[in-house]
This record gives structure tokens, C-alpha cells and sequence, in this order.
């Protein structure tokens, strides 16, 4: 039996780790040809090796996608080698763990310098309008695509903290709208995934607060967070053909978080 993205040349992005990573093993198990990007070549070569160990096809380039040269290349080298993107997942991107490394890139706007500002911005926001810009021409050119955005429910509902993430988010997501008025009607579909707390590296100095029963029923409904391959599984269901009418649909995958607000 065919897989539920056979054949499809699917480029994912972030494919190092977390939501990126299930990603690629995910539509690969499902007949795709992937082609993993991500800063760091290391983690990108262990995963293709699992992909290619299950009999699945793909590659890896590497980049950094805030960089606009970056974000072409990877899109002209894919269409270089294989003809065409069928599906793109984009799901790089930074989130609060990268307050360590970037210290006051998570914070709130009164104490958020403007160097980190247009940093975090331009990892999780231009990303998108650079790999969008990039791929929608050849898209529209072969009269289909699917773009999926992992975005984040923090797009969607205020923080106290983060304000310059959930700036990104929210961008994603109405790019993602605003493209899937657009060019929905020339067959390409643009639709968005909202994770909530997520068991990634992302997140993983707060994982702690989901061992007290209380506190995780306070954060989700269901009371667990939620693993990388159930994100993933939401991108597979959008990007596929199976989700022929969905377009512009942004898709919490949060265990209930949002319904609550």
C-alpha cells in the first residue's frame, strides 16, 4: 500500500531536532523524499541515517534561514535535484530555551533590547517570508504545492513573557492565512500547525512543571505535554492530500490549552 505522501519531494526545515526531526522520519516512513535543513550538520546526518536504516529516501543541506541567501539556495538546490517541492514543513525556529543562549530574547517588550528584538524575529518570522518567497513561484509554476508553518499556540493568545515570540508566531500565522487566500485558487494550500507544550529541547528546562499533577492540569487539559511525532502527525495530515480541502486552517495540536482561553 502507497504511503500517504508517496513519492512527494518534501523539504522540512528545523529537521535537527524536535517537531522538524519527527517530521522527516515521519513523511519518509509515508513514502516522501525528504530533504532535511537545519543549522547544525551533525544532528541532520543521525536523523537521515535512521531514515535511510528504515529503507526511507533523503538528503540534508544545511543553512541558517534567517538569512534570506540561505533560505534561496536550499529552495533552488532542492528543485536542482529532484524538479520540483511538492510539500514544504517549516518548522526552524527558536523558542525559551533560547533565552539561555540569547539571554533577554525571551523576555517581556520593557526589557527586550532591540538587537533581540529583530533576532528572534528574524529566525521565526522572515524565515517564513524568505522560504515562502523562495518556493511559491516554482508552486505556482507546476500548478500545485502544500505549505505547512509550524507556528506555535503562543501566536495565538498573550504571554507575560516572550512577547517578541509570540510577535513571530502571530506572523506566521497570518502570513499563512493571507497565503492560502491568495494562491489557494492556483492549487497551492497554505495551512499552519500550533503546537503547545511539547516535549523538544525547546522546552526542556520547564519540562519539570508537568511532574505535579496539579500544575499540569493548570497548563493542559490533558494534563501531559505533548511528544514531537503527535506535531508531526498533524503536519503529515496537511501537507498530504488527504487535507485537499483545508487551506488556511491553523491547527492547534496543545491538548486542549487554547480551548480554554
Amino acid at each position: 500500500m502507497a504511503g500517504r505522501v508517496e513519492n512527494k519531494i518534501t523539504l522540512i526545515t528545523g529537521a535537527g531536532t524536535g517537531i522538524g526531526a519527527a517530521c522527516l522520519e515521519l513523511f519518509a516512513r509515508e513514502g516522501a523524499t525528504v530533504i532535511g535543513c537545519g543549522r547544525r550538520r551533525e544532528p541532520l546526518q543521525e536523523n537521515l541515517a535512521k531514515v535511510r536504516a528504515a529503507g526511507g529516501r533523503g538528503e540534508i543541506m544545511t543553512g541558517d534561514l534567517s538569512r534570506i541567501e540561505d533560505a534561496e539556495r536550499i529552495v533552488a538546490d532542492t528543485i536542482a535535484a529532484h524538479g520540483r517541492v511538492d510539500i514544504l514543513v517549516h518548522a526552524a525556529g527558536v523558542g525559551w530555551s533560547w533565552g539561555h543562549a540569547s539571554p533577554h530574547s525571551m523576555d517581556d517588550i520593557a526589557t527586550t533590547p532591540p538587537d533581540k528584538w529583530h533576532e528572534v524575529i528574524g529566525i521565526n518570522l522572515n524565515s517564513a517570508y524568505y522560504l515562502c518567497h523562495a518556493v511559491i513561484k516554482p508552486m505556482l509554476e507546476q500548478g500545485h504545492g502544500s505549505i505547512v508553518n509550524v507556528a506555535s499556540i503562543s501566536g495565538m493568545v498573550g504571554m507575560t513573557t516572550a512577547h517578541t515570540y509570540c510577535a513571530a508566531k502571530g506572523g506566521v500565522i497570518n502570513l499563512t492565512r493571507a497565503l492560502a487566500t491568495t494562491y489557494g485558487k492556483r492549487g497551492v494550500r497554505a495551512n499552519c500547525v500550533c503546537p503547545g507544550y511539547t516535549d523538544t529541547p525547546m522546552i526542556a528546562d520547564v519540562m519539570y512543571l508537568f511532574d505535579d499533577e496539579q500544575m499540569a492540569t493548570h497548563l493542559t487539559p490533558m494534563g501531559r505535554a505533548g511528544t514531537p511525532m503527535e506535531m508531526a502527525y498533524g503536519c503529515l495530515f496537511l501537507g498530504s492530500d488527504e487535507a485537499s480541502y483545508c487551506n488556511g486552517i491553523i491547527m492547534p495540536i496543545d491538548g486542549g490549552t487554547v480551548a480554554r482561553q
